[in-house]
């Protein structure tokens, strides 16, 4: 339930016109804008909200109970509010929403009508939709694990226990960009499909704190090639840094001769799959289980 104080209450009740909307988008690296679609910039709890940015909202629908709380976001790409550069980059996503309706003549008179991430957005070339998600979607998310014959967590986790550090992540630099899905690096000796379903976390340039997924990687006559599995929203520059971490493929035996850590596998290798829950027994097979442990 909303608790209103008595000065913006009595101002609600009075029917003035005084209101405007703030929006306030905190990214997973720290970075807080705001906008709000009055006339003038308005500040509050160390928040600055940027007037004229193109920025409107939808209406907030709000539900009692376990029901998800839903809204739009409406803009302009400007170089004062949200970048196309930056959405594709995905520096946005899941990003932390907060809106108030603001008393603009006093803005400590305000409520906060709503809490949640952006969901997905769409963009155009000069204005975009975002989609609010209140914070009850998160109880829209699987719990629990799987019985699955793979390893379920994460490479360098708590659970996992591998530690990141080389062999498994290595700094290197770009040489270049060969194509929208080939990086070359400056590296040599490196084991073809090292970074195979790994990532490249960026340290510096345009992509600085932002993750690229390998596809597959091998030697190359330069150094050593990436292939990326999306195509690069920002073409990175020769020199930028990068941190490489090793690919996991979940497997057991990866586990156990790449990483040396079978003991703390979270899979389940030797669970029967749908093939051996519906066979069919005979006398002319040898039932040994090599076919199941062995992939004979």
């Amino acid at each position: 339930m909303r608790e209103f104080s008595q000065e913006l209450a009595a101002e609600l009740a009075s029917g003035a016109s005084h209101f405007c909307r703030c929006w306030l988008v905190v990214r997973a690296d720290g970075q807080r804008m705001g906008f709000t679609d009055h006339d003038r910039d308005l500040r509050f709890d160390g928040d600055t909200y940027l007037a004229e940015t193109g920025l409107t909202g939808s209406a907030v629908e709000t539900a009692t109970g376990l029901a998800v709380d839903n809204a739009q976001a409406f803009g302009a790409l400007s170089a004062a509010g949200l970048r196309e550069e930056d959405i594709l980059a995905g520096r946005y996503d899941r990003a932390e929403v907060r809106l108030y309706l603001v008393d603009w003549q006093v803005p400590e008179n305000r409520i906060l009508q709503f809490r949640g991430r952006l969901g997905e957005i769409e963009r155009g070339a000069v204005a975009f939709e975002a989609e609010l998600r209140g914070l009850a979607d998160d109880l829209n998310q699987k719990m629990g694990r799987a019985y699955v014959p793979n390893c379920d967590a994460s490479l360098g986790d708590t659970r996992c226990g591998v530690a990141l550090e080389a062999p498994y992540v290595l700094a290197r630099a770009l040489i270049r960009q060969d194509g929208a899905r080939r990086l070359i690096v400056a590296a040599t000796g490196l084991e073809p499909g090292w970074f195979s379903r790994g990532y490249a976390e960026w340290q510096s340039g345009k992509l600085a704190g932002l993750r690229s997924l390998i596809r597959d990687d091998s030697p190359h006559e330069d150094g050593h090639v990436l292939e990326l599995w999306d195509d690069a929203t920002l073409t990175p520059a020769p020199g930028d840094a990068l941190r490489l971490i090793a690919g996991c493929d979940k497997r057991a035996e990866t586990c156990r001769t790449k990483f040396a850590n079978l003991l703390n596998f979270r899979g389940f290798p030797h669970i029967p799959g749908e093939d051996w829950v519906t066979a069919v027994p005979d006398d002319k097979t040898v039932h040994d289980g090599g076919k199941l442990l062995n992939g004979r």
